[in-house]
């Protein structure tokens, strides 16, 4: 699979995700509990076009899968667990968090990432990305330095990804903040000035350069 996308785009350089590179952004959790994850990512369809982002499923986390999660990677602190399912195929922007997010994949996806070291005075530039593939069954700890968003599937079935993070990220603000990047709750949001569905909803145009494209396989190869 690996082999095959990154022959259909020559553009950008994908690494798996467990090449050397990837530890600036993150690391892969050999650990994790991902049975469990996935157990539960197979009752949450893709949808049929764009992209379903749902942070917190509350019967995901009445059980002991999210007790192990918060003491084994996130030092006790409480957090959510959802999921996102999609079509993406571009960037489109970039959100960080503060504390990491760790994604479970029931599918093979690509992860599209960035620094935020690379902001300058609320402006990021495109060229900086850097492509990593993530196969199925595979968790994969964000750093709270990385930039990223929804996840670039592979195939024409989509993606379905489990998304944890803290407690409360990506909830409505309960006030109107100074800061033009801060979107929601513990979520900071860079728009590409193409993506008129985030601007419409006030997100900043933070993103300069050429979108990223990822062409995928067909669901058969």
């Amino acid at each position: 699979m690996l082999k095959d996308i990154q022959e259909r785009n020559p553009h950008i350089t994908i690494h798996h995700v467990k090449h050397e590179a990837f530890s600036v952004f993150g690391r892969v959790l050999e650990y994790f509990p991902v049975e469990d994850a996935l157990q539960k990512l197979r009752t949450v369809d893709t949808p049929p076009e764009g992209n379903i982002y749902v942070r917190s499923v509350p019967e995901w986390e009445q059980d002991a899968f999210r007790t192990e999660v918060e003491q084994q990677f996130y030092g006790e602190m409480p957090v959510q667990i959802g999921y996102c399912n999609g079509n993406s195929s571009t960037l489109r922007g970039l959100e960080f968090h503060k504390g990491s997010e760790i994604n479970v994949g029931a599918s093979d996806f690509i992860l599209l990432v960035g620094s935020v070291l690379d902001i300058t005075e609320n402006r990021y530039d495109t060229e900086n990305i850097q492509a990593f593939y993530v196969p199925e069954a595979t968790a994969v700890e964000l750093f709270q330095t990385t930039l990223h968003l929804a996840p670039c599937k592979t195939t024409e079935a989509g993606f379905r990804c489990m998304v944890v993070l803290p407690r409360g990220t990506n909830a409505p603000l309960d006030y109107e903040s100074d800061d033009k990047l801060l979107f929601m709750k513990n979520k900071w949001l860079l728009s590409h000035p193409e993506n008129r569905r985030f601007l419409d909803k006030g997100a900043y145009p933070g993103m300069y350069g050429p979108d990223i494209y990822i062409y995928c396989t067909t669901e058969n190869e």
